[in-house]
């Protein structure tokens, strides 16, 4: 009876996986062999081939370091935020504090094309179009990481950080090695969230950015579909090397991300 109860889950888990093992085949694949019939449903020959002209056609390396800076920086920056703005919010008692988290909590019901024109436009008045700066400093304050980080913090006991101002730790000191260490979990929940947002950010890094060797890689991977002929075997290729940092970060923090979420919506 175990068996059948866990077939529907397998059977799942294959659809799920399929469309990954396909990426996998199509990179290692010429793109008129894809629309073979029937199509190819094992690796091939062709990856260094495609990965070659993947990097002559848009300097694939250099584009992924590229994401890979503007994702690390906006993550630390960004995690950062979220956990002071989550402590003041939680320890601090002050006027209109939950007006405060109300209007923060109110930002997520915005939608993101209502504030591209208005936010453009700032970054131009500024000078920061073509920047790295107009793709990372907008967005570090993340509406859900605060969220999440004050609800960490709401559990942690008030005597503890009491005892460390008694002992001479100024508020700094407090926050990183008293109360941030015990909000690991919450902290790397938030960290897996802004790297897989800034990491496959798309509309935002185009309008930013306009030379070839600042874009990232979603920007780089649509310069390869032209009107006429489209390179499905390098998207492929592309897309896979994509995911590959996304899967290494969630995997790395696994654990601390399950705790993190069921110990930032349980309180009490």
């Amino acid at each position: 009876m175990k068996r059948l109860a866990h077939l529907p889950m397998a059977v799942g888990a294959v659809l799920s996986l399929f469309p990954l093992y396909w990426m996998v085949v199509a990179a290692t694949h010429r793109t008129e062999d894809l629309f073979a019939s029937p199509p190819p449903l094992l690796p091939g020959g062709e990856l260094l081939n495609n990965l070659a002209r993947l990097e002559e056609s848009v300097g694939f390396s250099r584009v992924a370091l590229n994401s890979v800076a503007v994702a690390v920086v906006y993550t630390v920056l960004s995690s950062l935020l979220s956990a002071m703005c989550g402590y003041g919010l939680a320890k601090y008692r002050f006027r209109g504090r939950g007006a405060i988290l109300a209007v923060i909590l109110g930002t997520m019901m915005i939608p993101f094309q209502v504030l591209l024109v208005p936010l453009f436009e700032m970054m131009a008045s500024v000078g920061w179009i073509d920047t790295y700066q107009a793709v990372v400093i907008p967005f570090l304050a993340n509406a859900f990481g605060i969220f999440l980080m004050r609800q960490a913090f709401l559990d942690f006991p008030d005597e503890l950080i009491e005892a460390g101002r008694i002992d001479g730790c100024g508020e700094a000191r407090i926050f990183y090695r008293i109360v941030l260490p015990a909000a690991r979990p919450q902290l790397a929940a938030v960290v897996i969230f802004t790297f897989i947002a800034q990491w496959g950010s798309f509309l935002w890094p185009l309008l930013m950015l306009n030379s070839e060797e600042r874009y990232t890689i979603p920007v780089a991977l649509s310069t390869m579909v032209g009107l006429s002929k489209v390179d499905y075997s390098g998207l492929m290729l592309g897309s896979f090397a994509a995911t590959l940092p996304i899967m290494a970060v969630f995997l790395f923090f696994q654990r601390q991300f399950v705790s993190g979420l069921l110990g930032g919506s349980v309180k009490g």
